[in-house]
């Protein structure tokens, strides 16, 4: 037996050093490929204090995870009793170099009361791989990754575990487990004991059993540590950083790009060498889940967009190149779209860039920073976008809008309702900004006659820029034309600050986003409100007041970018009580944080749709699901959008604008 054990102390410790080797190895190789990239990451590491709180709530509280109920409980049992049991499996290892070492003898109240918690928590960890087992068996939902390497973990874990209850149920026996009293703690480890006779053992087939059962353990979890860096489980190191380095507020802005910089080789992201290292550890972080493709909108009706296969095809783009990136050759590794490669055109501009994907993300991965800049390559440097979007380019550069109508009949929409113009009336309170949907587009029209009848019902005291106005820059930067996006942005720079408005209004979501989150960047921060809050508080202080009309049954559709983008979701919904709406909401399935797209977003409003199901079809089969007459928008684009779904489906249902609601049921 002494020869055993010597021999066993070699071999776990040849074992350790070469399972720890390995797994170094291949985790520096994998931060050398972090750092072999190009692009340059805007990440700020700020508000420690916030930074440390979110590691306990989303990683060891596993908030992000639990969103989503039966799922995120399984997970959660499975992350607390695996990471009870590795300090026993610490514990093993050092034994098994030095059999002398007993934690029990340094500190056996604490000892004890450890094993008793462990021995209770690692039993839920089978509970939550059966529920794992059963979606991949049973339920099979299109969105979950069901490979081998997913049940591979499944196995390691599940060996792990139950090979934690063999050796501890041994343990419980005075002839292994020696004087220490292993039987008073162990609840759960007794039972495997009484159940399969193991007391019943000579002590002789004890020890047998118990080093059965040790080398199982040991070799199966430093095989799981050698895999890990290789496995879909990598993110069981990137998600931590990841989720300790994600944007803390919600509202978030494109990635400005200098497009005046002469020495830039390249703009965007045209392959893996141009990623930036937090893109990198976002790819690493990736779980798999399937979460973000189960509410994109893109594959949902039938796109070739899947965000998860985004990232995953990034990833596996990103680790065929690694030898040329590690040997300092990015000039040789392949574009990211090109002939063979699964990220293909009709991939990036399928996006609508709705957001659902990031926000529902466990581990806050930003895939909208590979999509936009991706497609910003495409744009600058390709030339290679969806050609409609050519005249909407076009449009955008002569006309400021993007449907090419004259500048100059910018302001013709309120002719007839007096309305003062800035020109005129420079230190006006608020300055409604109209928009180009608004100022052009028929539906468009309607919501902002709405919104002036609204404003001067509340005797706000208002102006507009009326020909003055040029198109934010929001419908270019999304569809990747920065150098147009800035030209433009500065172009409406210089026009408002010769103003210098106390506060902007808005109608449009994509105009107040931009201009509350974007135009920092180039050095113009304004005051700017959509108008769902807005008119909110103006029924606060009574100077709108419920004139009696009734809708009677009323759903809401909440916009991308005023809901995922800015957190703007009650706003809406309490103006409409406040205006006089008679019975509460019905809200859609699909609603709030995890709402549906229309379909218009990211500059998808000017593109064909000519893959899979229109999204809006999909938006409208919802809302008439709902049996709600009435819809209310808040967004001129979402207006559009679903009003042509409905259309498409002979549905009867009408859809107004808050604005227009505000303004049927006030005085």
């Amino acid at each position: 037996m002494n020869i055993y054990i010597v021999v066993k102390s070699i071999l776990v410790t040849a074992l350790l050093i070469a399972a720890f080797g390995i797994f170094t190895i291949r985790v520096r190789r994998l931060l050398r490929i972090m750092k072999s990239v190009k692009g340059q990451a805007q990440v700020k590491v700020d508000r420690l204090g916030e930074r440390v709180k979110v590691l306990f709530t989303d990683v060891l509280g596993q908030s992000n995870v639990r969103r989503k109920l039966m799922p995120g409980l399984a997970h959660t049992l499975i992350f607390f009793g695996f990471l009870a049991v590795q300090p026993h499996s610490v514990e093993l290892m050092i034994n098994g170099v030095c059999p002398a070492f007993h934690a029990g003898n340094i500190l056996p109240g604490v000892y004890g009361v450890y094993l008793f918690c462990a021995d209770l928590l690692a039993f839920p960890v089978l509970v939550g791989l059966g529920y794992a087992i059963y979606r991949r068996v049973v339920v099979k939902p299109a969105y979950l990754t069901n490979g081998l390497d997913a049940r591979l973990i499944i196995l390691f874990t599940a060996v792990i575990i139950i090979t934690f209850y063999f050796i501890n149920a041994f343990l419980t026996i005075p002839s292994v487990g020696g004087r220490f009293d292993y039987a008073g703690y162990l609840t759960l480890s007794n039972l495997v004991k009484t159940l399969f006779n193991l007391g019943d053992l000579s002590p002789a087939g004890s020890r047998v059993g118990y080093e059965i059962a040790y080398w199982i353990h040991l070799l199966t979890i430093l095989g799981f540590l050698v895999y890990i860096p290789g496995s879909k489980h990598l993110h069981l190191l990137a998600a931590a950083p990841n989720v300790f380095l994600k944007p803390l507020d919600r509202p978030k802005a494109m990635i400005k790009t200098d497009v005046e910089d002469e020495d830039a080789e390249t703009f965007g992201l045209g392959k893996v060498a141009d990623l930036n290292w937090k893109n990198v550890l976002d790819l690493y972080a990736c779980t798999e889940c399937g979460r973000c493709e189960e509410l994109c909108p893109a594959d949902m009706t039938g796109k070739p967009l899947s965000p998860k296969r985004l990232i995953d095809d990034v990833k596996l783009d990103l680790l065929d190149h690694s030898v040329q990136l590690l040997n300092g050759e990015s000039e040789s590794v392949a574009p990211l779209l090109r002939a063979g490669s699964p990220v293909t055109h009709d991939v990036l501009w399928s996006c609508t860039t709705c957001r659902a994907c990031e926000d529902i993300c466990p581990v806050n991965i930003q895939h909208l920073d590979i999509v936009l800049e991706a497609r910003k390559h495409q744009v600058l440097m390709e030339s290679n976008f969806p050609p409609e979007m050519q005249e909407t380019f076009n449009n955008l550069e002569n006309q400021s809008n993007p449907w090419g109508f004259s500048s100059d009949s910018r302001g013709d929409w309120c002719k007839d309702l007096d309305v003062p113009l800035m020109t005129d009336h420079p230190e006006a309170d608020i300055l409604y900004y109209v928009g180009c949907a608004g100022s052009f587009d028929d539906r468009g029209i309607q919501i902002s006659r709405a919104m002036v009848n609204v404003l001067k019902k509340a005797d706000v005291d208002f102006a507009i820029l009326g020909p003055e106005e040029r198109c934010n820059g929001d419908m270019a930067r999304r569809a990747g034309n920065e150098y147009l996006a800035q030209m433009m942005i500065q172009q409406k720079v210089d026009i408002l600050d010769q103003y210098k408005p106390k506060k902007i209004l808005a109608g449009c979501p994509h105009c107040f986003n931009i201009f509350k989150n974007e135009y920092s960047q180039f050095g113009a921060g304004y005051d700017v409100v959509h108008h769902s809050e807005f008119f909110l508080e103006l029924s606060r202080q009574n100077r709108l007041k419920p004139n009696g009309t009734k809708f009677g049954k009323l759903t809401f559709h909440d916009s991308c970018y005023l809901g995922r983008w800015n957190e703007l979701f009650e706003a809406p919904r309490e103006l409409l009580r406040l205006s006089g709406l008679s019975r509460d909401l019905i809200e859609m399935n699909r609603t709030k944080t995890k709402g549906l797209c229309c379909g218009a977003g990211g500059g998808r409003m000017f593109m064909e749709e000519t893959i899979g199901k229109r999204i809006n079809r999909e938006r409208a089969e919802e809302i008439i699901a709902t049996k709600a007459p009435t819809i209310a928008a808040a967004c001129p684009f979402c207006a559009i959008m679903i009003r042509d779904g409905i259309a498409d489906l002979n549905g009867t249902n009408v859809v107004y604008d808050i604005a227009e609601i505000t303004d049927m049921m006030t005085v």
